[in-house]
This record gives structure tokens, C-alpha cells and sequence, in this order.
């Protein structure tokens, strides 16, 4: 009877309560100052180095410098955050602007998840019709997909962790998916007028959230409004 009451108390998830569950989804300020605190000591005591894992150069910017707890734990942090991915929480914590003032900041691994799955399913059309059918083209490379025709029954979409509003998922020159951000971008459009053509204004996101626009592509401004910038 005891065993059984275990076995049941596991699998309905009593040992992983709610409450629990529910503190791994929520970017808490005194986690992430405490990881800043860790980051900055440990680049002090190392002559600038920066406790990171090694990306390729051409990784995006905002998942570029993934802070590698290992390095961390224990002598600047006892351990990583409970809602880092580390720690089975739904974060993966990273740094901006590292060169000059690294920052630490969270990316949404749901996101992350959320893309993938839609990438599965057009592969599987891709697979019989070589390229899923366009409904838009937003900029050069920049494509949104009739994701009716691929049999979807509505169009995905990803919840902005800026605004909780619906953004679309758009796919870019190298068949890989992105969020479209451009209708966050456009309620800060006037911290984005500073910027010229061509510059990256995603920052205007970060400044203000511990989340960074991961999975994105770069944006500009251009006649008042957020544009993709072009893709090769």
C-alpha cells in the first residue's frame, strides 16, 4: 500500500508541486541580480573573462553568450536559478552587450520549443512540395507562410513576452523560423527615431524586460515603421 501510494503521489505530481512548477516559469529580479553579482566577481577574478559557453561567431546576438553555470557554482553561486533550463525551469540565462557591460538577461525557451514544432510540421510539406506556399513577402528573404494550405488549422502564433500580445512566426531566406516582433517594436517606436537606417533596433525591447528577443531577425526603421532588415 505504501508502495502504490508513492507510485501514485509520483505520477500525479505530487513531488513537483504546482506552486513549484509555477516559480521555474517566472523571471524573478533577485535570481537574475544574483547571477550579475556571480557574472561580475567572477570577471573581476579573472583578468575581464566572462563565465560564457564557447559559440560559433556567427551565432544570433541575443543567444550568443549563454552563461555557463559550471563556472559559477559554487564559489560565486551556490547553484543556478530554479527556473534556469539548469535547473529544470524554462530559462536559459544569457548576456547582453558582453564586450562593454555584460548584462544578464533571460531568453524563453518556450519560444524556442514553440519554432521548432512548426519547423517539423513545414518540413513534412516541404518534404512533398520542395517549398511551403507563400502569403507575404515582408522584406527581401522574408516570407510569411500560408500556413492554411499546409494543412494548419489556424496559424501558429508565439505569446510576446513584452506584450502577452499573439506575434506571428515568419521564416527567413535560410528556410529557418522567426518571430515577427515588429508589433512590439512599433509601440516603442518613438525610443526607436535615435536609430538610423539599417541599425538593429531590437535593443528598445531589452531595455526595459529581463527578456531578450531571441529567435528574431535583425530589425531597422525605416519611414517611421519596424522593417525586417534584408536577408541574403
Amino acid at each position: 500500500s505504501i508502495l502504490m501510494c508513492f507510485v501514485i503521489s509520483l505520477l500525479s505530481g505530487c513531488l513537483y508541486p504546482q506552486d513549484k512548477l509555477a516559480q521555474n516559469q517566472v523571471p524573478y529580479d533577485d535570481q537574475l541580480q544574483s547571477v550579475q553579482t556571480a557574472v561580475n566577481k567572477f570577471k573581476e577574478n579573472n583578468s575581464g573573462m566572462l563565465p560564457i559557453k564557447n559559440k560559433d561567431m556567427n551565432t544570433p546576438i541575443y543567444i550568443k553568450y549563454p552563461i555557463d553555470f559550471t563556472k559559477l557554482t559554487p564559489s560565486y553561486l551556490s547553484d543556478a536559478p530554479g527556473n534556469s533550463y539548469e535547473n529544470g525551469g524554462i530559462f536559459q540565462y544569457v548576456l547582453v552587450d558582453a564586450e562593454k557591460n555584460p548584462t544578464v538577461k533571460l531568453v524563453d525557451l518556450r519560444i524556442a520549443e514553440k519554432l521548432r514544432d512548426v519547423s517539423l510540421r513545414v518540413q513534412v510539406y516541404k518534404d512533398k512540395h520542395s517549398y511551403p506556399p507563400i502569403k507575404k513577402t515582408l522584406a527581401n528573404g522574408v516570407f510569411l507562410l500560408n500556413y492554411k494550405k499546409m494543412g494548419f488549422k489556424e496559424e501558429p502564433l508565439v505569446v510576446s513576452p513584452y506584450s502577452n500580445k499573439n506575434l506571428p512566426i515568419i521564416m527567413g531566406n535560410d528556410g529557418e523560423f522567426y518571430v515577427d516582433y515588429s508589433t512590439d517594436l512599433y509601440a516603442k517606436i518613438k525610443e526607436a527615431k535615435k536609430y538610423k537606417f539599417g541599425e538593429d533596433i531590437r535593443s528598445i525591447l531589452v531595455k526595459d524586460s529581463p527578456i531578450v528577443p531571441a529567435y528574431s531577425l535583425p530589425y531597422t526603421i525605416k519611414d517611421g515603421q519596424p522593417v525586417c532588415l534584408e536577408q541574403k
